[in-house]
C-alpha cells in the first residue's frame, strides 16, 4: 500500500523551504535594518540632524570630486593604454613605467606625493618654461606661464590630480585587455575592406571592448567614490574630513562615524545597483 501524498510531499518540501531560506538576501535584510535605524534617528534625533547637516557640503564635493578626477582618469587611462598597444618604443616604455609605478605606491603615498611634490615641481616648471620664453623674446616678461602659482592650485584640485594619476593606471589597464579581447579576425577583416587603423580602431575594436570593459570601469568609479575619502588627509573638507572635525569637536564619534559609514554606503549601493543593472542590460542585448 502507497503512502499517503501529503507524506510523500513533505520531505521535499522542507527542503524547498530550507533552499529558499538559504538564498534569501539576509546580508541585504541587515543593511536595511540599519538604514531605516539611522533614518529615524535622522527625523527624531537633534544630535543626528545636526551632524547630518554638517555632512551634506563634504557629500556635494565628493560627489564632485569623484566626478571629474573619474573623467580625466578615463581621459588618461585610454591614453595609456593605446601607448602600451603601441609600435612605438619610447611611448610603451614610458606607458608601461607609469602604470608599474602607479600601481606599487599606495593610494594615500601617491596623494601626498602629487600634492607635496608633484604639483608644487609642475608649476616651478612651468614657470621656468615661461621665463625661457619670456627671455627668447617668445613672449613678455608677465605671462599666463610666470603668472601661475602654487597658491593658485587649491588642495581640492591637487586631489583631484592624484585620484585622476592613480585611477588612470587601473582605468589603462582595464582598458589594454578590453581592446585586446577583440578577435585579431574583426581587424584583419576590417583593414581587407579599406579601413584605415584609426577607423578600425573607432569603428570595430573600441564599440566592442566598451560594451565589455563598462562593468569593470563602473565598479571603479565605486572604488574611487570610497577612496576619494583618503584627499581628507590633506585637507580636502569631503565628507570623512568634515566628519573627523565635528567628531573631534563634539566628541561624538559613534554618532558622527555612523553618520559618515550611512552616507558612503547608501551612495555606493545606489551606484551599485546602477552597474548591475547596467550589466544585465548588456548581457541581455
Amino acid at each position: 500500500m502507497s503512502a499517503p501524498s501529503s507524506t510523500r510531499r513533505g520531505p521535499s518540501f522542507q527542503v524547498g523551504v530550507t533552499d529558499r531560506l538559504a538564498e534569501f538576501p539576509w546580508w541585504g535584510l541587515v543593511i536595511i535594518l540599519g538604514a531605516v535605524l539611522l533614518i529615524y534617528q535622522f527625523a527624531t534625533n537633534q544630535t543626528y540632524k545636526s551632524i547630518l547637516e554638517s555632512l551634506v557640503v563634504g557629500v556635494r564635493l565628493t560627489i564632485t570630486i569623484t566626478l571629474i578626477a573619474y573623467v580625466i582618469s578615463l581621459v588618461l587611462g585610454l591614453a595609456t593604454a593605446l601607448a602600451q598597444l603601441s609600435t612605438n618604443v619610447v611611448a610603451r616604455n614610458i606607458a608601461m613605467l607609469y602604470v608599474q609605478i602607479v600601481r606599487g605606491i599606495p593610494a594615500i603615498v601617491l596623494i601626498f606625493y602629487t600634492a607635496l611634490v608633484v604639483v608644487p615641481a609642475a608649476v616651478n616648471l612651468i614657470n621656468a618654461l615661461g621665463e625661457q620664453l619670456s627671455s627668447a623674446g617668445w613672449l613678455a616678461a608677465e605671462n599666463p606661464l610666470t603668472g601661475i602659482s602654487i597658491r593658485d592650485l587649491s588642495f581640492v584640485t591637487r586631489g583631484i590630480i592624484a585620484l585622476s594619476i592613480n585611477y588612470g593606471a587601473f582605468s589603462a589597464e582595464i582598458f589594454r585587455a578590453g581592446i585586446q579581447s577583440i578577435g585579431r579576425g574583426q581587424i584583419d577583416a576590417a583593414h581587407a575592406v579599406g579601413l584605415t587603423g584609426f577607423q578600425t580602431f573607432r569603428l570595430v575594436v573600441f564599440p566592442q571592448a566598451l560594451r565589455r570593459i563598462l562593468p569593470p570601469l563602473g565598479n571603479d568609479f565605486i572604488a574611487m567614490l570610497k577612496e576619494s575619502s583618503l584627499v581628507s588627509v590633506i585637507g580636502v573638507n569631503e565628507i570623512t574630513h568634515l566628519g573627523k572635525k565635528y567628531a573631534a569637536a563634539s566628541f561624538l564619534y559613534p554618532a558622527t562615524y555612523n553618520t559618515v559609514a550611512f552616507l558612503y554606503l547608501s551612495i555606493t549601493l545606489v551606484l551599485s545597483m546602477g552597474v548591475k543593472w547596467m550589466e544585465r542590460r548588456l548581457e541581455t542585448e
